[in-house]
């Protein structure tokens, strides 16, 4: 489609349709895009709207600090611009209860919350102004709009504060709970084997004929497509490329800090009023006192003495006395802005200094697949060109010098119908869009992450077909019997579970189907965070722990080879003696955590509905590259 608008755009007819249709937008509104008065918000909240800068703002800070530990795959981008998106709508409609009710942080609470965050301490062990500005532009502020960020959040923790904490359930109810989750079980079980279903009949031909027309996606052809493609790789380019010293040496000037790393040492400071008390604590740290039981005399923690990971510009005057130390090393009294200091390392992570000789091949390797990929780009912008002219595919990228393809019959797996390997270039990413592309539509070329631009067009498309019966007779007998025995086997458990209940006993059971009788006990109730393993099922489990004792229930052993019938023989509750009162506020008030957790998600949830959301999915999407 885009081709043939492509066509059409060079004629004279064309550019006076284009004209009037320029015009009818501007009579209807579009040429707002002229005026500057596009809508550029992610989301509307209440009649508060939440600008795309802010979304991006946070949407980056959150991608970069889980890009730390490791390259996101786009499933996980698009997930944290969800949890960033929800954050901003929460944060947006709980601001119009607190601007009802006049919730606020004072100054002085705001610069307390400040000063108090560990990434402003700078290495004299105080806040920090520089450390501070620098770090909050790297995260897209500036300092007012970090302290209305905070004054912010702030209000909304008091607000949901006030609603949610504090909850504690009474201890009878605390108790009902304890022994619920602590409850104890004993039960018999028994394998009811496959055999118990008894022999299956042949299934007729039109049984069978019926099956496959219920299961189709396991008993049809595949669709295939004819397409016609072609490419052009990087490596085809290779010879073209020649790398200059004078471009790798830009190269390694723009990378230079990836080559040139200062050393870092994680430190630890404790700070005394005077010299004499300094050299004191120094005398004994010589005598075999550690730094932390220093540290713990003078009534401070692990996060108090903590400075960070540091290089010598930001030790200043102190550098040379901290960098002459081993790992461990504590220095002698420092002077300090307040008394003096004793500085210990606790770690040190060595500098790198790699010369420009020493990456020289890895520049080249990069700086040619930056020209291979310029190179590339320009090849594609030729065959639109081409091909906006009238040349067919074949013919323009032939011109191009890029190689061309042609499949006649391809599936989803890259297979022909007599299952070989259908010939062409084993990307993914190919064969991905050979089953994406409207038939019969020449699209522009598009990149794969190896480098290479491909293009292609397909030809037509060959759908999915039943197979005769005789074909898959044998897959269609194996598949149906299966199905067919587990419906049977599932009826055989059921009603041993009700012989069993009605007998408070799996003796009868067991012995008409020629299984022993084995017994679990205690067994503890399922739990999400705990992995089970004994010989039942979770889903099984759980039943267990719904019915009183006597009962009967079944369900399919773990590979559904056979089920389970197990009846509870047993309910234990933890004794009363041994659950002190204590115990129970201290577990009561666990769960009215939870239960404030619940409330103040609920209070997010009813601001949301009260004041009404609307979500530009558009700009959300072009701003997360979810779309072109």
């Amino acid at each position: 489609m885009l081709q043939e608008m492509r066509k059409y755009t060079k004629s004279w007819v064309a550019s006076l349709f284009l004209g009037l249709l320029a015009l009818s937008f501007g009579v209807w509104g579009i040429a707002d895009i002229f005026r500057g008065n596009s809508d550029t918000t992610v989301a509307t909240v209440g009649g508060e709207k939440i600008p795309a800068e802010l979304f991006q703002r946070d949407y980056r800070n959150a991608t970069r600090r889980a890009a730390q530990q490791g390259l996101l795959k786009p499933a996980q981008a698009k997930a944290y611009a969800k949890q960033v998106l929800d954050g901003l709508v929460n944060e947006a409609a709980l601001d119009g209860y607190i601007n009802r009710y006049g919730v606020t942080a004072t100054d002085d609470t705001v610069s307390t919350r400040i000063r108090a965050i560990p990434a402003f301490t700078g290495p004299l062990g105080t806040f920090d102004h520089n450390r501070f500005l620098r770090i909050i532009d790297q995260a897209g502020f500036n300092e007012q709009s970090f302290i209305d960020y905070i004054r912010s959040t702030l209000a909304r923790d008091q607000f949901i504060g006030a609603a949610s904490a504090g909850l504690e359930l009474p201890l009878g109810y605390a108790r009902v709970f304890f022994n619920y989750l602590n409850e104890a079980r004993a039960a018999d079980y028994i394998i009811v084997p496959a055999a118990a279903a008894g022999t299956l009949p042949a299934p007729s031909d039109a049984a069978l004929q019926e099956y496959l027309k219920a299961h189709p996606n396991h008993f049809s052809t595949p669709e295939y497509r004819e397409v016609t493609f072609a490419w052009i790789s990087p490596q085809d380019l290779a010879a073209e490329i020649k790398v200059t010293d004078a471009q790798l040496r830009q190269q390694y000037q723009a990378q230079i800090t990836q080559y040139n790393i200062p050393e870092k040492r994680q430190l630890e400071q404790i700070t005394f009023p005077d010299m004499a008390t300094a050299e004191a604590a120094r005398a004994k740290i010589g005598s075999g006192t550690s730094f932390s039981e220093i540290a713990r005399q003078r009534g401070l923690n692990s996060s108090d003495i903590q400075i960070g990971e540091l290089t010598k510009q930001d030790l200043g005057d102190r550098a040379a006395a901290v960098f002459a130390l081993p790992k461990d090393g504590v220095t002698q009294p420092l002077k300090a802005p307040i008394g003096f200091a004793l500085v210990h390392v606790v770690s040190i992570t060595p500098g790198l200094n790699r010369s420009f000789e020493d990456v020289k091949a890895d520049l080249r390797k990069q700086v040619s697949a930056q020209l291979a990929a310029s190179k590339i780009a320009d090849i594609a912008n030729q065959y639109i060109d081409e091909n906006s002219r009238g040349q067919p595919l074949s013919k323009a990228a032939s011109k191009l010098g890029m190689h061309v393809g042609h499949v006649t019959a391809i599936d989803t797996r890259g297979n022909t119908p007599d299952g070989t390997k259908a010939q062409i270039p084993s990307d993914p990413e190919l064969l991905a869009q050979m089953f994406k592309a409207e038939v019969g539509e020449e699209g522009d070329p598009f990149s794969a992450k190896s480098g290479t631009s491909f293009v292609l067009k397909v030809d037509g498309v060959r759908p999915p077909k039943l197979k005769p019966l005789d074909q898959v007779r044998l897959q269609a007998i194996a598949a149906f019997q299966k199905e067919q025995m587990a419906r049977r086997l599932e009826q055989k458990a059921k009603e041993l579970a009700e012989h069993a209940s009605h007998r408070h006993s799996l003796t009868a059971v067991a012995a008409t189907v020629g299984t022993k009788i084995e017994s679990l006990s205690p067994l503890k109730r399922p739990r999400a965070d705990a992995p089970n393993k004994g010989p039942l099922p979770p889903a099984l489990l759980n039943k267990i722990f719904g019915v009183p004792a006597g009962t009967a229930v079944y369900g399919p052993t773990a590979d559904s080879t056979s089920y389970i019938v197990a009846l509870v023989t047993g309910v234990e509750h933890p004794p009363a003696v041994m659950v002190r009162d204590n115990l129970l506020r201290r577990f009561g008030g666990q769960i009215g955590q939870q239960a404030g957790q619940d409330l103040a998600s609920g209070i997010e949830g009813a601001a949301r509905a009260k004041a009404g959301v609307s979500i530009n999915h558009e700009t959300v999407d072009r701003m997360t590259g979810e779309s072109s």
